[in-house]
């Protein structure tokens, strides 16, 4: 990546390669730091170990900084990883899905965080928090179709100020434990800004209201808090992707 003109050097390295830490990483990087010490005084191996999982732990729990595009109608990607799936005419959770509409249909964009993505969560539209729940279960690949409905998961109904519903899930992993979330019933939210993440290897599932067509395609990579995933005036036309090498 070029630098800006005007750019130093270590500005530049710190817009690309060091960035800020998210809260939730700091105890995990403090016990590394302290096994590393540990283990190295009884055995070099483990403490070589020690030392990898603390570095790993300073590059998962990055928050880099977004720019996140502006528009009333825009639907941004909560989320960093890989389109996992595309499902037109499915039901919101019924946990969050308002009386008299668990049958009306959206269309589930779902995106998988892989352990070397970001996990740092950002809400996809501004508005507000209509409603939360949470419901155990299993840790199954995140990756997997059917993790949306049987993994462990954190939901959310928001709405725009138009009054458009759009459904937000985070779903765990394999490996991940602990979801994440700062959302309350009644909150404000705004397009971009953080809402919690998942630990270490999860998908996000977002809920468009049905014939919005989405703006991304299989297997395309999204940055959160940035990527738009669909426009709710619904004037775009279906997208489809080219890989290239």
């Amino acid at each position: 990546m070029a630098a800006h003109p005007n750019e130093s050097l270590m500005t530049t390295l710190k817009k690309t390669v060091f960035h800020p830490l998210h809260p939730a990483g700091y105890p995990f990087i403090v016990a590394g730091i302290i096994a590393t010490l540990l283990f190295y005084l009884l055995w070099d191996f483990m403490g070589f170990l020690a030392l990898c999982f603390t570095l790993f732990s300073f590059y998962f729990f990055r928050d880099p900084p977004r720019v996140t595009p502006q528009g009333d109608t825009l639907v941004i990607s909560p989320a960093d990883g890989r389109v996992c799936e595309i499902k037109k005419e499915v039901s919101l959770p019924t946990d969050i899905a308002p009386d008299g509409e668990r049958d009306t249909p959206y269309t589930r964009i779902s995106i998988f965080m892989s352990a070397i993505d970001v996990h740092v969560n950002r809400n996809p539209v501004s508005g507000s928090v209509v409603k939360t729940a949470y419901r155990p279960g299993r840790f199954m690949n995140a990756a997997l179709p059917e993790a949306s409905e049987q993994n462990e998961r954190a939901m959310a109904l928001l709405e725009t100020p138009a009054g458009k519903k759009i459904g937000l899930v985070q779903v765990a992993g394999l490996i991940a434990r602990r979801i994440m979330t700062d959302h309350e019933d009644g909150q404000n939210i705004e397009a971009g800004a953080k809402f919690g993440m998942i630990r270490f290897g999860s998908r996000a599932d977002i809920y468009i209201p049905d014939g919005i067509e989405p703006l991304v395609c299989l297997d395309q990579r999204c940055i959160g808090g940035e990527t738009v995933l669909a426009d709710l005036d619904g004037t775009q036309s279906p997208r489809s992707g080219k890989a290239h090498s």
